[in-house]
């Protein structure tokens, strides 16, 4: 008797062999080691730069190079990426707590395990071969820093810091076996999976938000880490112990230099915009003036 489509897709997204006997290791795990990740920030930041010096000696007109179809392609690639991780690490999360929530049941909810690995836990299995997937991921993100500075004629300095952070703190799910990052992959893949979505419909010429969807969509994202990293901490004190907690402060540190830097943008952004209509509005004041003075004489 044949399979049904949804048993299809859970033996491929959770079920198949090569995701159930994942293991992260130095030395069969491609991108795993320290070495590797410091290397490829330092050349994507090197290539970032060297980039934008090229664009500026050879094309000073200022005028945005065409790229054709290659962001909506990106785009397009992303969110199916960012669909398909999300729909695995969510299936795969629910079997993995149906087979070993026997083992931490009496201690822990399923949210809470969610939060807060258990001590002693290995980056072995399905969540983690997802959470290695969107490691993975991490770097094909980076090529938008490109088309960026292609488009733009400017370095995106939040954007180099923000994908360069995200790699960091991707590796080191990874390599510590760190507390919280499931509902980190399942919030950031399905927003990721919405807003890439939105950047390729938006690149083939349908019309576009009236506010900044992107930027808002980042924000809740960055909400939702805080209230987990939260979360983490009191089941730290309350439960015996996360796994992985050293980790989590340095991702801590981080993840509240990205909120800044959101912030900061989200404020720019807004306070140009509040300027920019100033500006309309004494514009138009004055032509109005002109017209009452223009009609008195």
């Amino acid at each position: 008797m044949g399979r049904t489509p949804s048993q299809i897709l859970t033996f491929w997204l959770s079920e198949h062999p090569s995701i159930v006997a994942f293991r992260w290791s130095h030395t069969q795990s491609w991108g795993s080691t320290w070495s590797f990740l410091f290397t490829s920030i330092a050349f994507y930041l090197f290539l970032s730069f060297l980039l934008r010096f090229f664009l500026s000696l050879l094309h000073r007109s200022g005028r945005p190079v065409p790229l054709g179809p290659l962001p909506a392609i990106h785009s397009l690639t992303m969110a199916i990426v960012s669909a398909t991780i999300f729909a695995g690490i969510l299936l795969s999360t629910a079997s993995e707590i149906h087979e070993t929530r026997w083992f931490w049941r009496r201690s822990k909810t399923p949210f809470q395990w969610l939060l807060c690995f258990p001590l002693g836990t290995r980056p072995s299995g399905r969540v983690f071969f997802w959470s290695y997937v969107y490691y993975l991921s991490r770097f094909f993100h980076m090529l938008r820093t490109f088309f960026t500075i292609i488009r733009r004629r400017r370095l995106p300095i939040f954007q180099l810091l923000n994908h360069s952070f995200m790699t960091c703190m991707s590796f080191l799910w990874l390599e510590f076996s760190q507390s919280f990052q499931v509902l980190a992959i399942l919030s950031i893949t399905l927003v990721y999976s919405v807003v890439y979505g939105y950047r390729f419909w938006t690149s083939i010429g349908l019309p576009s938000a009236c506010f900044p969807f992107v930027l808002n969509c980042q924000i809740v994202v960055l909400g939702c880490h805080l209230a987990f990293h939260v979360g983490v901490l009191l089941l730290h004190f309350m439960k015996g112990g996360c796994n992985g907690i050293g980790a989590w402060v340095f991702n801590s540190l981080l993840n509240g230099v990205i909120l800044f830097l959101f912030l900061n943008f989200y404020v720019k952004i807004h306070m140009g915009k509040r300027k920019s209509s100033e500006i309309v509005v004494a514009g138009h004041q004055r032509a109005d003036m002109a017209t009452i003075k223009s009609k008195a004489s």
